[in-house]
């Protein structure tokens, strides 16, 4: 039996024996329908069409889009006046621009809207390679960064001051409280958790005594845990394996199995690859500095909030390993990455069990360590050149690092 054609607004019931109908698109009358305005209801085959069966839903239903989102955003002020700069800028080319039906003056091409108004996710290899161009220009330039809102360390919070695990090192069951007078107690806590369980003592690890060094490298350690985050905006999760990629690349102790062997030998270096020509543009040794801040915070916390640190670490770093096994990499290489995190998540895991062994007051003598040296960067790269504080850890090293204490 021949399919049916229609062209009325009333839908066909369709039965095996009476096959389905099918709608004659209301605004070209050429060719069959495949999609329904969720205003009128009136049927159209494509784009185009969609745009020009009528203005009154086209603009409504872009509104209230726009509206929704901007909604969502909750921008400030200075957001509201760009968005509305932008607005006005468009409207007046609209206004000045000639009609031709030839030229296609979206910015999306029809296939990437019309994906968008069905709800399908757009991928970047969506693009075509002029939006792609678009795309890369505008996050060169910084102008989609200024979308995202800025995100507050974990470390920095008061909630980090009242961080309480076991006495070996687990962490404490919390029991779950639920109260309708007080949403925030039912507002999941942005503290990492600590380890699931008891960490074992350091002479269960290793047969010698542990290195007196350990501290140095746990400010290398905490260095490169803050960088990543500060780059990730907090969300590590979003890309584990480029997370722990960026650890293992400003981290000495991890990624290139060094031994620093003084606080400044540990920072410069760390300093160094954050001035280095692949960060250089998230900024330089200003950036760097703020990381300095970020230790002195962690190591003023003390040992509870350095092993929720550093157990954050360690899953990331597991994350990675996951993520790496469905990576599609050269096998040499991917033996390389795998090889390279789990030494790193074995190292962060001894230094872990060592930190949870010692006393709090040497992490305030730490704190001061770090926050002398920052004073001492900033006196040699704050007006002159940064390449000033390597001279310096030729001649510091071998000093131990009770004397600095």
């Amino acid at each position: 039996m021949a399919e049916t054609i229609l062209t009325s607004e009333k839908p066909s019931n369709s039965s095996p024996l009476n096959p389905p109908s099918r709608i004659i698109c209301h605004v070209c009358q050429k060719q069959f329908s495949q999609y329904t305005c969720p205003r009128c209801n009136s049927r159209y085959c494509s784009l185009p069409c969609y745009k020009s069966h009528s203005l009154r839903c086209t603009e409504s239903f872009m509104q209230e889009n726009v509206v929704e989102e901007l909604r969502q955003l909750q921008p400030d002020d200075q957001t509201k006046r760009k968005m509305l700069e932008i607005l006005k800028r468009v409207h007046s080319e609209e206004e000045t621009d000639p009609l031709d039906e030839d030229v296609d003056d979206s910015t999306l091409s029809d296939e990437t809207i019309q994906k968008i108004l069905s709800g399908g996710e757009v991928d970047i290899n969506d693009l075509s390679l002029e939006e792609k161009k678009r795309f890369q220009r505008a996050l060169a330039s910084g102008e989609l960064s200024k979308m995202i809102e800025p995100w507050d360390p974990w470390w920095l919070k008061p909630a980090a001051r009242t961080i309480c695990l076991s006495k070996d090192g687990a962490r404490l069951v919390q029991p779950t409280v639920s109260s309708k007078d007080d949403p925030e107690i039912n507002q999941p806590s942005e503290i990492p958790c600590g380890p699931e369980s008891a960490l074992p003592s350091v002479r269960k690890l290793i047969s010698t005594e542990p290195s007196p060094l350990l501290a140095v490298h746990l400010v290398d350690i905490v260095y490169s845990y803050c960088f990543t985050l500060r780059v990730y905006n907090g969300d590590w999760k979003s890309d584990a394996l480029g997370s722990a990629m960026v650890v293992l690349s400003i981290s000495c102790v991890l990624g290139q199995a060094g031994q620093p062997e003084t606080v400044r030998e540990a920072l410069c270096y760390c300093l160094e690859k954050s001035c280095s020509p692949a960060y250089r543009h998230i900024g330089g040794l200003q950036f760097g500095l703020t990381l300095v801040d970020d230790i002195t915070s962690l190591l003023s916390l003390g040992s509870p909030a350095l092993i929720c640190m550093l157990c954050d670490l360690q899953r990331m770093i597991g994350a990675a390993e996951r993520e790496l096994k469905s990576e599609k990499q050269i096998k040499l290489r991917k033996s390389e990455m795998k090889n390279k995190l789990k030494h790193a998540e074995r190292k962060v895991y001894f230094i872990m069990c060592w930190v949870h062994e010692q006393a709090d007051e040497a992490w305030s003598s730490l704190a001061t360590i770090v926050s002398a040296e920052k004073s001492s960067l900033m006196d040699y790269g704050g007006n002159k050149s940064f390449s000033k504080t390597e001279k310096n850890v030729a001649e510091n090293k071998g000093k131990a690092l009770i004397e600095e204490m």
